[in-house]
């Protein structure tokens, strides 16, 4: 089974609507295997983001990610991440496709509501920034 992490961003938090973006990617047959609330501190931010540290918005994004609570998610299933891209749509919302969790939900490029991995590569490091093996429920720990 693969997995991915997605990440309901502060934007989101602050609607209230993070079951709602749950609530689809389930619908698309994936499983939520590990789940929690927390507020990303810096130094994990900067780690989750380290592939942008270069960029000019770097230091923005970081600052974003870090200033109010997200809920974490590993989602499993069959060909969670590339389903959970889909569902996304494109990272800016005003181009996302309609119907797709950003443009339903995102406001700007930088608060496009969530964050999905965009590999099952990617999807190994970023779950281990968020979760201990031990805090991941797959089928057979259930």
């Amino acid at each position: 089974m693969e997995r991915s992490l997605v990440l309901i961003k502060p934007d989101v938090m602050h609607t209230g609507l993070g079951g709602a973006i749950i609530n689809r990617l389930e619908k698309l047959g994936l499983k939520v295997v590990a789940l929690k609330m927390l507020r990303m501190d810096r130094a994990l931010a900067e780690r989750h983001y380290a592939i942008h540290k270069d960029k000019p918005f770097f230091e923005s994004l970081v600052n974003y990610i870090s200033s109010a609570p997200l809920i974490a998610i590993v989602f499993e299933g069959e060909g969670a991440v590339e389903k959970i891209r889909k569902a996304m749509g494109a990272t800016d919302p005003a181009k996302a496709e309609p119907e797709t969790i950003r443009a339903d939900f995102g406001l700007t490029i930088e608060r496009n509501a969530v964050h999905g991995s965009d590999s099952v590569e990617t999807a190994e490091k970023e779950i281990k920034l968020f979760f201990a093996e031990d805090e991941i429920f797959s089928e057979e720990k259930r």
